[in-house]
């Protein structure tokens, strides 16, 4: 009939709809159910307004708010209100840009005449975001010549700037939607009072998915990111699709919080960062100095056994190496500034893969050499604007686990499948094992010819398909050179966080001339690997940390046992227990006797977070005995013979590391 449409659903099933029907009608013809989740429509491949018309022919999801895309339009939409109560509360400001990021939003400001926004202030505009969300006011979208859209916000200075670059805009500010004019620009309007230039979508009115969400905090913000720019206000808030979602986001929060690496590593005496080192750079205590040493002998032993060899490579080296590496031309921002020493230009390493090239290179190599699987702990040094550091997390000096495996074209399966193993593998040992990762592939600017990427993309796919890893594709993402996997795991709380990374490069062994000479004498191109496991041994220590809310597993722990005799009586006692642990290969000290027992005994199972608390007394003394606290049980287990809890503990370390 002239007068319906047919509309394919993700299923592959028809859909019949009157003519000029919309996203919410096909929604509610699906189910009531479904209706009342809808947040936005995604139609041929595009996200849309669920109020846009319908066509014959397209295929339709509709878009949940209990999805990641569903959330972030809730919080796109959310974002926008929030810039409509701060130009209410306060006539004359003016607002920049305001997109969704993890978790939340963000809207940043100037104030007339140089005003601050306070703590309260939060709280004025959080009632008026809950008025305009009753209003239920409608987002309406329109496309604008630029001229017009020049005129609506002439009083607006950075939308103005943003305007005359919108053929090139990037971001969720402005976009020309597909189709459209190149001089025309599209906005959203919640009449009569506010507009915004977006290119969507949004949910239907302010009143619809909105309401569950709280405002932050207020920070400083460079206008597009640039200290030459000028500074505005940015207040961060989050949005969720319910009360309950919210309520535990936040708890997700307050044990963040608790459990942040800079806090722990203070507390802990681990680490610090001195004032003196210039920001981005730590120096690790020596607790935090022994965590370190046990991952990575850990780690260097397992590499061993896996057939690694061992390799160092220096802190510096002449530009020409970054040159012919293409580190100068395609990553110069994120290097630090050059040295001029005897005529010659060097810069500190941002990566260690040109000398582990250097060292292949020193030589000619024969098939029956391959796969040659170099590794090292390489510091590198990138320099992070001071604005974006935190912590271990992102520093501007921090040691890699790197590995570089240079292999036959016929080896790259079996490699990566391996390689991912073994990284999932040790990643297990850490007490990591909710596991995702993304396939990075070809972005624009990229080198090679594009068979290459499509034989690389497809390895790394193959790889993870093996695993069974669950994978998306994230079009685009790979690195210059190369694409890549990079594994997230979640942490204790939830959390999801980018670590290992697995990449395939066959630019590098043509930049450096690598070959190997093959069974018919021929020296042919070895493709290489590039790995990472933890990522930067910093930042995984951090991840650790809070993952463990500082109490690492006993394997781990800087300090395994402390012996606390009840009183100076017992000392002596104490320390033959520590001596015979120490003999053992077990980390343990004797603690004082200065203070009352349960004072001492928590203060290192919940303060200290010290896996045994050992008390020896009298008794002890006469059998041979300990009492056991252990730092996860409430009361203590006594009267263990000591030979008892050193078989007891080597168990323990065994069942974690094996």
């Amino acid at each position: 009939m002239a007068d319906q449409i047919t509309i394919v659903l993700p299923d592959g099933a028809a859909k019949e709809l009157a003519e000029g029907a919309t996203g919410l009608e096909l929604a509610g013809s699906i189910g009531r159910r479904l209706a009342d989740a809808a947040v936005i429509m995604n139609v041929d491949g595009r996200e849309r307004d669920l109020v846009a018309e319908l066509h014959d022919g397209e295929r339709v999801a509709i878009v949940t708010r209990d999805s990641d895309r569903g959330r972030y339009t809730i919080r796109h939409s959310t974002a926008h209100v929030m810039a409509q109560a701060v130009l209410d509360l306060w006539p004359g400001a003016h607002f920049a840009i305001g997109p969704p990021v993890e978790d939340g939003f963000y809207y940043d400001f100037q104030l007339p005449d140089d005003a601050h926004f306070t703590p309260d202030d939060l709280g004025r505009i959080d009632a008026r975001m809950r008025e305009i969300m009753a209003e239920h006011q409608p987002f309406l979208r329109a496309e604008h010549p630029k001229d017009g859209a020049r005129e609506i916000f002439g009083d607006q200075p950075f939308k103005l700037e943003i305007i005359d670059g919108a053929t090139s805009a990037a971001g969720d500010v402005i976009d020309p939607m597909a189709g459209a004019d190149a001089d025309m620009v599209s906005t959203y309007e919640n009449p009569p009072r506010f507009i915004d230039l977006c290119r969507g979508p949004h949910v239907e009115h302010t009143g619809r998915h909105l309401g569950h969400f709280e405002l932050m905090r207020v920070a400083a913000a460079y206008w597009r990111g640039d200290e030459s720019n000028q500074q505005l206000q940015r207040i961060y808030g989050t949005a969720w699709e319910s009360d309950q979602a919210l309520k535990e986001h936040l708890h997700r929060l307050e044990e963040a919080a608790k459990r942040d690496h800079r806090k722990l590593g203070v507390e802990l005496d681990l680490f610090h960062f001195p004032p003196e080192l210039g920001g981005g750079l730590a120096v690790f205590h020596p607790k935090g100095g022994m965590v370190r040493k046990i991952m990575e002998d850990y780690s260097r032993s397992e590499h061993e056994r896996a057939g690694y060899e061992f390799v160092y490579t220096p802190h510096i080296a002449k530009s020409t190496l970054f040159e012919q590496s293409g580190h100068l031309q395609w990553y110069a921002d994120a290097m630090y500034p050059p040295m001029e020493m005897e005529g010659a230009t060097y810069y500190p390493k941002p990566m260690n893969c040109p000398g582990h090239l250097l060292i292949y290179k020193a030589r000619q190599h024969s098939y029956k050499e391959l796969p040659l699987r170099l590794f090292e702990f390489g510091t590198v040094y990138r320099f992070e604007r001071s604005g974006v550091l935190n912590g271990l997390m992102r520093a501007r000096g921090f040691t890699q686990d790197d590995s570089h495996i240079l292999c036959t074209p016929d080896q790259l399966q079996d490699e990566l499948a391996s390689l991912l193993a073994f990284v999932l593998r040790l990643l297990r040992t850490f007490g990591l094992g909710d596991f995702e990762a993304e396939l990075a592939t070809r972005p624009d600017k990229f080198v090679g010819e594009p068979e290459e990427w499509t034989t690389a993309e497809a390895a790394l796919e193959q790889a993870l398909k093996g695993a069974e890893v669950p994978y998306v594709i994230a079009e685009g993402e790979g690195a210059f050179y190369a694409p890549k996997v990079d594994v997230h795991v979640r942490d204790a709380i939830g959390r999801r966080w980018q670590l290992s990374t697995l990449q395939v490069d066959f630019q590098l062994p043509q930049l450096f001339d690598l070959t190997y000479v093959d069974a018919d004498n021929s020296h042919k191109r070895p493709q290489m690997i590039h790995r990472a496991l933890f990522g930067s041994l910093e930042r995984f220590f951090a991840i650790l940390l809070e993952h463990y809310a500082g109490a690492f597993p006993t394997w781990l722990a800087p300090v395994q046992c402390r012996v606390l005799p009840v009183a100076m009586a017992h000392a002596a006692y104490a320390h033959e227990v520590a001596d015979r642990l120490r003999a053992e290969g077990f980390r343990a000290e004797v603690g004082g006797a200065d203070e009352p027992l349960g004072a001492r005994v928590r203060k290192a199972k919940h303060l200290e977070k010290i896996p045994h608390t050992l008390v020896v007394g009298e008794d002890d003394v006469a059998h041979g005995t300990v009492a056991d606290n252990r730092r996860d049980e409430g009361r203590p287990e006594k009267d263990i013979p000591v030979d008892e809890l050193v078989t007891r503990l080597h168990a323990e370390v065994a069942a974690a590391t094996s």
